[in-house]
C-alpha cells in the first residue's frame, strides 16, 4: 500500500512527516545530513529515495558505487565532481551518477544546499 510523507520544512531546511534521520558521517564528508523518504518502511523494494542537506563549507564524501544513481537539486547550488570534470548546478538541475563513477558534492556560496538522492536499496539500508 503507498504512503505520502507530507512536506513540513521550510525553504532551506526541508523536512518531511515520517522521514527517517540517516547517520551520515563516512570518512571525507563534512556538514552533511540526510533523511530517507521512501525506503524499506514504506514498502519500496526497488528503490530508496534521500535528501540530503550540506552546511555552507561542507562536502559530501568523494565517493564511487557499483550502483548509479540520480540527484535532484532542490535549493542552493552545487560544485559537482563527476568522474574527472568539475560541473556547477542549482535547483531542479538533476545529474546521473553513473556505476564506479568518482564523485563528490559540494555546496557553493553562503546557502546550504539540499538535494533528493534516488538509489537502489541495500540490505544495510533503514527505513
Amino acid at each position: 500500500m503507498g504512503t505520502i510523507h507530507r512536506f513540513n520544512g521550510e525553504e532551506d531546511n526541508f523536512n518531511w512527516e515520517g522521514a527517517i534521520p540517516r547517520d551520515y558521517c563516512k570518512p571525507g564528508t563534512r556538514g552533511a545530513e540526510g533523511k530517507i523518504l521512501i525506503g524499506k518502511a514504506d514498502g519500496a523494494t526497488n528503490f530508496i529515495v534521500r535528501y540530503f542537506r550540506v552546511a555552507p563549507g561542507g562536502s559530501s564524501a568523494p565517493e564511487s558505487h557499483p550502483h548509479d544513481h540520480g540527484i535532484v537539486i532542490l535549493h542552493g547550488r552545487a560544485r559537482i565532481l563527476l568522474g574527472e570534470k568539475e560541473v556547477e548546478a542549482g535547483p531542479r538541475d538533476a545529474i546521473y551518477i553513473s556505476p564506479n563513477e568518482a564523485h563528490q558534492i559540494q555546496p557553493i556560496g553562503d546557502e546550504p544546499l539540499g538535494f533528493l538522492c534516488i538509489v537502489p536499496p541495500k540490505d544495510s539500508e533503514i527505513g
